[in-house]
């Protein structure tokens, strides 16, 4: 099959994702198990296309390593978020956006899951790219490998400080401002922006072999922008202002939005 005709069923197949993922969170009234959907749909799609692409100068060894650290985020992402949603209360940013979706909330989510099938197709690109990057292993493959392992686990770690914070009733109503989270006010997502900057460094071909591989550098731009300016922080943020008040704005003034260490006012001072 052609590249344009592996992308096009590739996305078909991301798009009927994202409508069973639509129709499932009706049933469970529960609009946070699209977020499960999506990141199993989206590795599932870069595994494929890494196979459906191969190509004999391509590197078997490099193609197992990065389906494996794809796989390795999805299990480790995907099945925190689903025992995070299963059997407990909608999160409150998806309760707010009932709230102000009000009777349009449906048809809208539904064309907001479409286009995370779009971004998942890009997403699911960058790792074939990086999958199917020409010659044998090298330290190139050790540095990509290494960002995104790092990646990994400081997602992970985010999370489970996040956890044994709110699981402590003597922090019920306070902000979370401890370990990682004192550093960026949203590590998680840092974190998760690190895991896409992987795949281009596998990707990218200094001496200009491999020049579809620039195209990996798409996923970072991506999440960046998804995460920071769009599904990511910018809700998370108003939740917390109106949940957590002045206590998460002293918060915003003394811990950067994203970027550990960053001078520039917009990123330590919300507009």
């Amino acid at each position: 099959m052609s590249l344009p005709g592996t992308l096009l069923v590739t996305f078909v197949a991301l798009s009927a994702l994202m409508a069973a993922a639509w129709g499932w969170q009706r049933r469970t009234h529960n609009i946070g198990w699209v977020d499960v959907f999506w990141t199993f749909g989206t590795a599932a799609a870069g595994l494929a296309l890494s196979f459906a692409w191969s190509a004999p100068d391509g590197s078997t060894a490099r193609r197992l390593l990065v389906c494996a650290l794809a796989a390795g985020w999805s299990l480790r992402l995907g099945l925190h978020v689903a025992r995070r949603v299963a059997g407990a209360p909608e999160d409150g940013r998806y309760r707010e956006l009932r709230q102000n979706w009000g009777a349009a909330l449906q048809p809208r989510l539904f064309g907001f899951l479409q286009l995370q099938a779009l971004v998942g197709l890009v997403l699911g690109a960058a790792i074939a790219l990086a999958a199917n990057r020409p010659g044998p292993l090298g330290a190139q493959d050790a540095a990509g490998a290494a960002v995104a392992l790092l990646a990994i686990a400081g997602e992970s770690r985010a999370d489970r400080q996040m956890k044994a914070f709110a699981a402590d009733p003597a922090n019920r109503g306070r902000v979370m401002d401890r370990g990682l989270w004192a550093l960026s006010r949203h590590p998680n997502y840092l974190f998760e922006w690190l895991a896409w900057i992987a795949y281009p460094v596998f990707a990218l071909d200094p001496a200009g072999g491999y020049s579809r591989g620039a195209w990996a550098l798409a996923a970072p731009v991506v999440m960046y922008f998804g995460l920071r300016f769009g599904a990511g922080v910018p809700p998370l943020e108003a939740h917390m202002l109106r949940t957590r008040g002045e206590a998460f704005r002293a918060y915003q003034r003394r811990t950067p939005v994203f970027l550990p260490f960053s001078l520039a006012a917009k990123e330590r001072n919300p507009t």
